[in-house]
């Protein structure tokens, strides 16, 4: 993988929500890169005088995903074993299951 693809992952993760997990026994690196088109629901403050929420500054700013046209996680970027996750589905029970899976092979950090 390029590192200027690993540097464009890392870019505005915390608009995102990406992040890379790296495997104490494996050595194995996960990217986790949540995919969605929208933010949860309006938050913000009530305003007494006006009775309505008002929201904050900087309310558009996190989304807290990527749209799936706009995923870096793909083979062209040199990602493989690329798995989509079902909604509630855990990225940390799919990393332990496979860092298992490597383990089992023989697979042990250095």
């Amino acid at each position: 993988m390029e590192q200027n693809t690993i540097k464009r992952f890392f870019t505005n993760t915390d608009e995102t929500g990406k992040f890379m997990v790296t495997s104490n026994i494996t050595g194995v690196k996960y990217f986790v890169e949540p995919i969605g088109d929208s933010r949860g629901g309006d938050w913000g403050s009530y305003n007494p005088s006006t009775g309505n929420i008002e929201n904050k500054k900087g309310f558009d700013k996190y989304t807290g995903s990527v749209k799936i046209e706009d995923s870096i996680i793909t083979e062209d970027n040199g990602f493989k074993n690329i798995k989509h996750l079902e909604v509630a589905e855990s990225p940390m029970s799919e990393i332990d299951k496979r860092d298992k899976e490597y383990e089992l092979k023989g697979l042990r950090k250095k």
